[in-house]
């Protein structure tokens, strides 16, 4: 939740990260989990309007070329030898 609103100055001029009781002030005591679904679905929106050549737009519309292999990851090389 801290990562969203970011950190603060204070008056002396360091910054920190925001508390806990920081947080429930700004939001307004609202539930947290629907307040962070509602900025993630903002920021969808937000990414949905940008220019087709921008970054964040390729990777939301990019589409995975192939399979990923079903089952346990083989062994490595460096495992099989230290056992």
């Amino acid at each position: 939740m801290s990562k969203i609103f970011g950190q603060v100055q204070n008056e002396n001029g360091p910054w920190s990260i925001r508390m806990n009781y920081e947080l429930n002030e700004s939001i307004e005591n609202a539930d947290i989990v629907r307040f962070i679904n509602s900025r993630r679905i903002a920021w969808l929106s937000h990414v949905m309007r940008m220019d087709d050549k921008r970054t964040p737009k390729k990777i939301l519309e990019w589409k995975s070329i192939g399979t990923r292999i079903r089952g346990r990851p083989k062994k490595r090389w460096i495992v099989d030898i230290e056992e």
